[in-house]
């Protein structure tokens, strides 16, 4: 049996759960459709890269290149 691999979606939405803030404040200070958002959380769709761009530099989240093991 595959495990899932870990994805940037699921880390940003793991990233909104934990932020402290509601997803209708999140989706008004980034002028994203809450329709949008309720989808994405969900796992239904993804996003723009232009949309991911502002939802982490909102959530003050950066993306880095981690060692894996074995590698």
């Amino acid at each position: 049996m595959r495990t899932k691999k870990r994805t940037i979606s699921d880390d940003l939405r793991r990233a909104i759960e934990a932020s402290g803030k509601s997803r209708y404040r999140i989706c008004k200070d980034n002028e994203i459709p809450e329709s949008q958002m309720s989808r994405f959380m969900s796992g239904e769709v993804g996003l723009s890269l232009a949309v991911l761009d502002r939802l982490c530099a909102y959530l003050g989240l950066e993306l880095r290149k981690s060692k894996r093991k074995g590698r």
